[in-house]
C-alpha cells in the first residue's frame, strides 16, 4: 500500500454516494473507485450467506485495482460480511465498515433514548444496539426495519408525497417514539434525511454515517501514513453492476461535475 492508491468504496446501490461524496470532502487528494452492485439492489432483503458472496467478489475487484482501503458504504454489508472483506482482503488493504465510526460516535454524547432505521438484514443482526449498549450502559436502543425506503429512494421517489407517505407511515410507528436521536442505518437514507428531520419537526438529532465515516477514514488513513498530500494519480471511477437512470442522475447531482460510469457485471 502507498499513498497514490486509491481508496475503494461499495454499496448495494447508489446509497454509498452519500459516503463518498463525505469523503471527496473530507479527503480532495485522494481517487476513488466506487462499485454500485445495482443488479442486486437491495442487499437489505438478502440471507447474510449471499450478502457474503457479492461483498467477496467485489473486494477481489477492488483489489485488483490496488486499492488501499476498501470502505463498505452499506450497512447490510457492513452487519453481516464485514469479516469476509477483511479476510478476503488479507492485509492487502485496510478496511473500514460504516457501523462502528457511528457507534463510536453515538457512545460520546449524551443521548439516552436512540432509534436506529435500516434494512431487514441490518435490523436483525441488532448490531447497533449490541455495540452501542457495549459502549454506552443505561442507553435504550429501539430499531425498526424501514425496507420499501431503498427502492423508492433507488426509483427516484423523493421529495414528492408519495416519500412523504411512506416515510410517515413507518415513522409513526411506536418502535421509534420518544427519542432523542435517530440513527440512519442505511446509506441511502441520507438523500431522505431533510424529509425525515421534518416529521420530527426538527426536534431530533438525526445522524447519517457520510461525515462520520469520512472522518474516521481520514484517522486510519493517517495511522498508517496513507493520507495522500499531492495531487491524486487518475481520475475518480464509478462501476455499476447494472446501469440505472437515477444512479447516474444522482452521482452527478452529489459530484457537481461530470463522472466516468461504466458498467461491469461479475455474475454475467
Amino acid at each position: 500500500m502507498d499513498k497514490q492508491q486509491a481508496i475503494g468504496i461499495f454499496d448495494s446501490g447508489l446509497g454509498g454516494l452519500t459516503v463518498a461524496k463525505a469523503i471527496r470532502q473530507f479527503l480532495p487528494n485522494e481517487r476513488l473507485i466506487y462499485f454500485g452492485d445495482t443488479a442486486h439492489l437491495p442487499y437489505g432483503d438478502k440471507s447474510p450467506h449471499t450478502i457474503q458472496q457479492y461483498s467477496a467478489h467485489i473486494t477481489d475487484f477492488l483489489i485488483e485495482q490496488h486499492c488501499k482501503v476498501i470502505v463498505i458504504a452499506c450497512n447490510s454489508a457492513s452487519s453481516n460480511a464485514y469479516h469476509t472483506v477483511v479476510d478476503r482482503a488479507d492485509g492487502r488493504s485496510l478496511v473500514l465498515n460504516v457501523i462502528d465510526p457511528v457507534v463510536d460516535y453515538v457512545a460520546s454524547t449524551d443521548y439516552k433514548e436512540i432509534g436506529v432505521i435500516g434494512t431487514k438484514s441490518t435490523i436483525d443482526t441488532k448490531m447497533y444496539e449490541e455495540k452501542i449498549q457495549a459502549l454506552k450502559s443505561g442507553v435504550l436502543v429501539s430499531s425498526m426495519a424501514t425496507p420499501l425506503f431503498v427502492p423508492m429512494i433507488e426509483e427516484g421517489f423523493i421529495f414528492d408525497d408519495i416519500s412523504n407517505a411512506i416515510i410517515r407511515n413507518y415513522l409513526s410507528r411506536r418502535e421509534i417514539s420518544d427519542i432523542q436521536s435517530l440513527i440512519l442505518g442505511c446509506t441511502h437514507y441520507p438523500i431522505i434525511k431533510n424529509q425525515i428531520s421534518k416529521f420530527y419537526n426538527f426536534e431530533v438529532d438525526i445522524i447519517d454515517s457520510g461525515k462520520i465515516v469520512a472522518g474516521s477514514l481520514r484517522k486510519l488513513l493517517a495511522n498508517y501514513n496513507l493520507l495522500n498530500d499531492t495531487v491524486p494519480s487518475g481520475s475518480d471511477m464509478f462501476y455499476v453492476s447494472d446501469m440505472t437512470r437515477y444512479f447516474e442522475t444522482i452521482a452527478r447531482m452529489f459530484f457537481e461535475e461530470a463522472i466516468q460510469l461504466q458498467v461491469l457485471d461479475f455474475w454475467k
